[in-house]
């Protein structure tokens, strides 16, 4: 993956709990080349062989602190590559709350890493395809036609953060360092410090289902059902393009350029869904789909459920909500509008690496089983 050999590469993985941020700490520690720091507000969310790892530092820091952000971090010298894949999840997305608070964190760790770190090659940054549209009404119908390409413009009436991190990462580093952004669509891991967790969701609903012997059903648009209408991106393609784009091999092709990070192959919520729920044990209906289904109202107050079937399975100990999200749910499967993006871009640039997203869901199932996160 990386080009050097050297041991003076130096990772600094802010988000590091997170679905893509685990991952990206999981392929660098095991190249010996690689030391890593690893950011985030708790650690007891990093798999163990992680934190024991002799190339791991794990750096537990608020990064909406400014005192505390320069305390931790002021000291690492050693700095090579930083990875931004965090975002602050406290205000709904397109709030100035939101926009502001996501601008400050990154800004107090760049100021604090720029001032110390002399050797930074590359930043390498993690927004979304939602970069491409608002979430905010009124919708443009036209829009569902679209795979939106990188040079797409931005929505000028959208308080969108990744605007924000984007303009800020140019202004910082001003020509001195190389960067990257990566663009994911929907997002395939395992985590349970990430806010819009779609596997996290459809397991632990899918658990509920088979404890409670009720039927699998799909709630959303007919549309989005039975329609390609959002990419997945397996949290082990987004590292290894965040870990390509930032290695010398890379750097000639990818410094200053934004790309989608996605998996390739589109898919449909129909042709998928039988089987995803064979690999959970539940009760496949005939009619999997039901419009007028709502998560957030079918999983409503399930917390003692759940409690059951940790306890039941001997998983690790979770709350509902570490997993699943229900009212992110019901948005992705009513989402207004098609939210597919293109590869060409970084295709042509020579990433290649693809997955189809239903190999992708059942690999996420498997590791969470093991990770003991779900019956």
């Amino acid at each position: 993956m990386a080009s050097t050999k050297e041991k003076n590469n130096v990772a600094i993985i802010f988000g590091v709990t997170g679905l893509v941020g685990r991952e990206l700490a999981k392929r660098l520690i095991l190249q010996s080349c690689w030391k890593v720091y690893g950011v985030a507000r708790k650690n007891q969310e990093i798999p163990t062989h992680t934190l024991l790892s002799p190339n791991f530092n794990f750096i537990s820091c608020d990064l909406l602190n400014p005192f505390e952000t320069q305390k931790k971090l002021s000291c690492l010298q050693d700095v090579t590559h930083l990875f931004w894949v965090t975002w602050a999840s406290q205000f709904p997305l397109e709030t100035q709350e939101s926009y502001d608070q996501n601008k400050t964190m990154m800004s107090n760790a760049l100021d604090s890493i720029l001032s110390t770190s002399k050797n930074l090659k590359h930043v390498s940054l993690q927004t979304g395809t939602k970069h491409y549209v608002s979430l905010q009404a009124p919708f443009d119908e036209q829009k569902k036609h679209y795979y939106y390409h990188e040079e797409f413009p931005r929505i000028s009436r959208a308080l969108n953060f990744y605007y924000a991190l984007e303009d800020l990462l140019m202004e910082k580093l001003n020509g001195k360092v190389s960067w990257s952004v990566h663009r994911p669509g929907l997002l395939l891991g395992s985590s349970i410090r990430s806010f819009y967790n779609f596997m996290g969701s459809l397991c632990v609903y899918g658990s509920i289902c088979k404890h409670l012997k009720l039927p699998f059903v799909f709630g959303g648009t007919k549309k989005c059902w039975e329609e390609a209408y959002i990419d997945g991106s397996d949290a082990r393609l987004v590292a290894d393009q965040h870990i390509w784009a930032s290695t010398e091999s890379a750097l000639v092709s990818t410094s200053g350029q934004a790309f989608n990070s996605i998996n390739g192959p589109s898919f449909t919520w129909k042709e998928i869904w039988p089987i995803v729920g064979k690999k959970l044990g539940v009760q496949v209906p005939q009619e999997m789909f039901v419009g007028n289904f709502l998560y957030s109202k079918a999983m409503f107050e399930k917390q003692q459920v759940w409690k059951e079937i940790v306890e039941e399975n001997g998983l690790v100990p979770t709350k509902i909500e570490n997993l699943a999200n229900w009212e992110f749910l019901d948005a992705l499967f009513r989402f207004p509008f098609k939210l597919m993006g293109s590869r060409d871009k970084i295709d042509e640039v020579g990433f290649g690496a693809r997955y189809k997203t239903l190999n992708s869901i059942l690999y996420w199932i498997d590791c969470m089983r093991d990770e003991k996160l779900i019956p």
